[in-house]
C-alpha cells in the first residue's frame, strides 16, 4: 500500500503544476457521461495513469475520463478507480478542485475497498488518506507532511445541498430547509472534494446529492466518488447513505454507475434516514 500512497503523492504534485500552467480550454472529446472534457482533465488523467503504471501492485485502473477499465499488471492485487480532477470547471474561476482515489483489493466493489484518498488543490494542497483512520497531510516544500487525524463531531454546522433545486423532491427541500432553520450555514461551491473536505475539517455537517427528477439514480459515480468518500467519512466517525442504505453496502453493475448520496455526522445522517424511510 505504501507504493500506491507514494504514487498518489507524486500525481498530486504533478497535477498542481498542471493546474498552475496548463491551458484549460475544452477538448473535442466527451467522457462517459457525455460531458465535454477540458484539456486539463485529460492531462490529469494521463498523469495518474503514468504514475500508477509504475506500481507493480496495481492490477487495473478505472478513470472517470475513460469508458473502460485498463489492465496494468497481471500480477497486481489492487484495483484503483479515480476521478482525475473533480470540479475541473471551477479552475478558470480559481476555486478549489480535487482528485479522488478508491483503492480496492482483488476487484472493484465497495466490499473490496481497503483504502481511499483524495487531494484538495486550493490555496494549499492537502491530502486525506483513509484506511482504519482518516489522516490529513499538507504539501510543504515538495513533500506531504502529516498534520493530524480527522474526527467528525456527532453534530455539525454546515449544509452543502447539491443538485438543481427545481428538480428536488418536496420532502428533500423541506429537509434541507429544516437544517437552515436550525442555524446551519450554507457551504456549497459546486466541487464535491472541497465541500466534503470543509465539512470534515470543520467538524461535521451534511453534504447531499439526492435523486432528482432529471437524475433519478443520482449524478455522482459510485466507484470514483461515492464509495471513496463514504470510506473516508466512516473512517472519520461519520456516516454515508443513499437515503436509506449504507453506501458501502451497495453493489455496482458498471464502472460508471451512480447513486444518490448523503455524507455527514451521525446527527445529520440520522435525520436523512428518518425523512427518507418515510418515502415509498
Amino acid at each position: 500500500m505504501n507504493d500506491i500512497f507514494e504514487a498518489i503523492q507524486k500525481t498530486a504534485i504533478r497535477i498542481k503544476d498542471a493546474i498552475d500552467v496548463k491551458d484549460i480550454g475544452y477538448s473535442q472529446q466527451e467522457n462517459s457521461s457525455g460531458e465535454t472534457q477540458l484539456q486539463l482533465d485529460l492531462q490529469c488523467d494521463l498523469i495518474i495513469e503514468e504514475e500508477l503504471s509504475k506500481v507493480s501492485s496495481v492490477h487495473t485502473i478505472a478513470s472517470e475520463e475513460k469508458d473502460k477499465e485498463l489492465l496494468l499488471h497481471n500480477d497486481g492485487e489492487y484495483f484503483i478507480a479515480y476521478d482525475p480532477l473533480d470540479g475541473s470547471s471551477l479552475v478558470d474561476v480559481n476555486l478549489s478542485v480535487g482528485s479522488i482515489f478508491g483503492i480496492y483489493k482483488g476487484a472493484f466493489g465497495a466490499q473490496n475497498m481497503v483504502a481511499s484518498c483524495y487531494v484538495v488543490f486550493g490555496p494549499r494542497v492537502e491530502l486525506v488518506f483513509a484506511q482504519d483512520k482518516a489522516k490529513l497531510y499538507l504539501l510543504q516544500a515538495g513533500e506531504f507532511e502529516f498534520v493530524k487525524e480527522i474526527r467528525l463531531n456527532e453534530k455539525g454546522k454546515l449544509n452543502a445541498p447539491g443538485g438543481t433545486q427545481q428538480n428536488w423532491e418536496p420532502y428533500h427541500k423541506e429537509m434541507v430547509d429544516s437544517f437552515f432553520a436550525e442555524g446551519y450555514r450554507l457551504r456549497y461551491s459546486g466541487g464535491m472534494v472541497p465541500d466534503l473536505h470543509q465539512i470534515l475539517l470543520k467538524g461535521g455537517g451534511l453534504f447531499s446529492y439526492p435523486a432528482t427528477s432529471d437524475k433519478p439514480e443520482g449524478k455522482l459515480r459510485r466507484l470514483f466518488e461515492v464509495f471513496p468518500f463514504a470510506f473516508v467519512y466512516e473512517a472519520a466517525g461519520g456516516e454515508a447513505i443513499n437515503g436509506k442504505e449504507n453506501l458501502m453496502s451497495l453493489g455496482h453493475s458498471h464502472i460508471h454507475d451512480t447513486s444518490p448520496c448523503f455524507f455527514g455526522s451521525k446527527y445529520e445522517i440520522a435525520r436523512v434516514r428518518d425523512v427518507y424511510s418515510k418515502q415509498g
